[in-house]
């Protein structure tokens, strides 16, 4: 089994070198810890579908340091991929772009002829894929479906043993994944949502931006991460509250003390019994969102309660990624959907 390092932030060439041997180093973003690999190393690449239990055609986000290192892939970019790179860049965007006929690796692309690009607002990793001169394979640092990693610890906790190293900076700042958007096709359009909206980019745009396609049929191949198979699911069933439910699934709660947790804002949990394990997704849709996939792993980590109640909200802005990864790790069940 591989020992599993910690480096620090300066520690960078250490791990670039790693990389450029065809390892295996976890990287910190500001949405989730990345698992990294030379994105020019199908067989590096290759290995990180084992490392993670991945599906081979749920293709792989790129992960660059600069426009110009997309452009070695992509060749000239359009007028609208620069207006989003020069706007949102380095941020929580991901595009994806149609790239030069074997430019990369089936591995890395899923058999498709487009790939997806993200420069994240990190410096340290940032300095890290300038250090390894090469793009990096960014997947979520985790075991394939469950909560994505938001401290190097919980990517320690999935893959240890499985990678060579974790670059530690710290928590996560945002907590849920990029936005990702497709401008491969006709219309622009959201595969996945996250911090940077719909709205947001129609503006950068100007024109409109299809919003609702976020899921695949089991046939198809994804454009992207996260539109086919089933995500961030801890081992509990979770159950989704909308907000003028908590009355009677805080009921429900004390009436089951042995066998459910409440993660819910501070509000809510002012009102649940002490005898009910609890997470606190903080005050707003912000810090819920910065701390949704901790919560999951919390209790996965630890009390093992049979069903996880889990705050909803309405589906508008950061709402709409907050919400697009409960209801994943929900399976889309409902507080009103139990028979009680």
């Amino acid at each position: 089994m591989l020992i599993t390092k910690i480096y620090r932030p300066d520690e960078i060439k250490e791990a670039a070198k790693e990389l450029r041997l065809g390892e295996l180093i976890a990287f910190p973003t500001e949405t989730v810890y990345g698992l990294g690999a030379d994105a020019t190393n199908e067989q590096a690449v290759k290995r990180v579908y084992l490392a993670k239990g991945r599906p081979s055609d749920n293709p792989l986000i790129v992960t660059v340091s600069s426009k110009e290192m997309v452009e070695k892939y992509t060749g000239a970019l359009s007028k609208e991929a620069q207006k989003l790179m020069a706007t949102f860049w380095p941020g929580s965007l991901t595009i994806v772009l149609p790239i030069k006929p074997g430019a990369l690796s089936k591995a890395v692309t899923g058999g498709l002829e487009t790939a997806a690009f993200r420069m994240p607002k990190n410096k340290t990793t940032l300095a890290l894929i300038k250090e390894a001169n090469v793009p990096l394979v960014g997947p979520s640092a985790n075991s394939s479906g469950k909560p994505s990693p938001t401290t190097a610890q919980h990517v320690f906790h999935d893959l240890e043993g499985r990678i060579r190293g974790i670059v530690d900076d710290g928590p996560t700042t945002v907590g849920v994944e990029s936005t990702i958007i497709d401008l491969s096709t006709k219309h622009p359009t959201i595969l996945r949502p996250g911090l940077v909206t719909a709205e947001e980019l129609e503006t950068v745009l100007q024109t409109e931006v299809i919003s609702d396609k976020h899921k695949v049929g089991q046939k198809e191949t994804p454009k992207a991460p996260g539109m086919k198979y089933k995500h961030y699911a801890p081992s509990a069933q979770v159950v989704i509250v909308s907000p003028l439910e908590w009355e009677k699934a805080l009921a429900f709660a004390n009436a089951n003390k042995q066998a459910v947790a409440v993660m819910a804002l501070e509000k809510d949990l002012a009102n649940v019994s002490t005898e009910i394990p609890t997470f606190s997704l903080g005050e707003n849709i912000t810090s819920a969102s910065q701390r949704l996939f901790a919560g999951l792993r919390h209790f996965d980590d630890q009390l093992r309660p049979e069903i996880i109640l889990c705050a909803g909200f309405a589906e508008e802005g950061l709402g709409a990624a907050y919400m697009n990864r409960l209801k994943k790790a929900a399976g889309e069940t409902f507080f009103s959907d139990l028979k009680i």
